[in-house]
């Protein structure tokens, strides 16, 4: 089984990409293995690196340690959040010692709006495209998320929505397995 290291772009508790993600780790129960990256770290500053923080470190040691990465964003303002380009900055420095590097990475995102997330994960594509990982390109998953489609135990209550999203997981299952690390 693949271990995914998961970015889950919000700090909130209740965060609705947070639930998303609990429920695509569920649908991919016997084929990945999830993990989530604590995002809660400092703003990225160059200075640090000479007593970098615990939490970095560990990151930088996760991102390593992961056979792939499955980004769960949300959007802001027609923006990727800061705590996700944050981590991104964190595990692409110092200069030359990238973690990123040569990682099958998975986009999707979750959006009570119609056009989902599709503006943060182009922005978040075109950072890690520069940082050498291998991003899926397809499916692209902009996830509207609607009250009482998810319940509080990850599970998917709409047989089609589980369908399409299951199917989302074995194309991340399939790159993880040829370009994963």
């Amino acid at each position: 089984m693949k271990n995914i290291l998961v970015f889950v772009g919000s700090l909130r508790a209740k965060s609705i990409n947070r639930t998303y993600a609990h429920a695509l780790e569920k649908l991919a129960a016997g084929k990945l293995a999830f993990t989530y990256a604590d995002l809660d770290l400092p703003l990225y500053n160059d200075d640090l690196w000479s007593s970098p923080p615990a939490k970095v470190v560990t990151l930088k040691d996760q991102i390593k340690a992961a056979d792939g990465i499955l980004f769960v964003t949300p959007e802001y303002n027609r923006s990727l959040p800061a705590v996700t380009k944050n981590a991104v900055d964190w595990g692409s420095r110092p200069f030359g010692q990238s973690a990123w590097a040569g990682k099958a990475v998975g986009i999707t995102g979750a959006s009570p709006g119609s056009i989902g997330t599709a503006v943060a994960q182009s922005q978040l594509r075109s950072s890690l495209v520069i940082l050498e990982t291998h991003v899926m390109g397809g499916p692209e998953v902009y996830f509207t998320f609607k009250p009482d489609l998810i319940d509080d135990d990850g599970n998917v209550l709409n047989d089609k929505t589980a369908q399409f999203l299951t199917g989302f997981i074995e194309k991340l299952a399939d790159w993880v397995g040829r370009y994963g690390s």
